[in-house]
């Protein structure tokens, strides 16, 4: 597997139905894109996300060619934290080790810049898997903002987690 930047013209058709429902969309973009998800609409948050934040977006590519993930990634150079958002992976591809393996794969390009302290994701709490998953691969619960976000009639903690 290897990461290379995403490219919307070939990578959105890819990725735009991996999340086939609206409650698991707002858990993963924390309702920062419509639902269902528009090639327009993020393009613009990931072009948002670029110029505030400095954000880049990756695909994770299998060796056969088919991409597999994709993440947005960040280094903030006053704190020297990375910050890794919008992490996905293809639905037909998931519990096969390929999530571990892109995040992996994004934290050694990450500590390769020696500018690079720590890494940082948000979770929230209420996605037992992925907050489970990232402990897994080595991230620690650095604070919980409870309420932090409402879906519907749900109030959701987010979870900060570093490496």
């Amino acid at each position: 597997m290897n990461i290379r930047p995403f490219e919307i013209d070939t990578d959105f058709d890819i990725i735009k139905d991996w999340i086939t429902d609206e409650r698991t969309h707002a858990m993963w973009s924390a309702n920062r894109m419509v639902y269902p998800l528009e090639r327009a609409n993020l393009q613009q948050v990931l072009a948002e996300m670029h110029d505030k934040f400095g954000d880049k977006s990756f695909v994770a590519v299998k060796d056969d060619g088919s991409v597999a993930g994709f993440f947005c990634y960040s280094l903030n150079n006053d704190s020297k934290e990375g910050m890794l958002k919008f992490i996905v992976v293809d639905p037909q591809c998931r519990g096969k080790g390929i999530a571990e393996e892109m995040i992996k794969l994004a934290l050694a390009d990450a500590f390769d810049n020696p500018d690079t302290d720590a890494v940082q994701l948000n979770v929230f709490s209420e996605n037992i898997r992925a907050k489970k998953f990232y402990e897994k691969i080595g991230f620690r619960e650095r604070r919980t903002a409870e309420n932090a976000f409402a879906y519907k009639d749900e109030s959701w903690d987010r979870c900060n987690m570093v490496i």
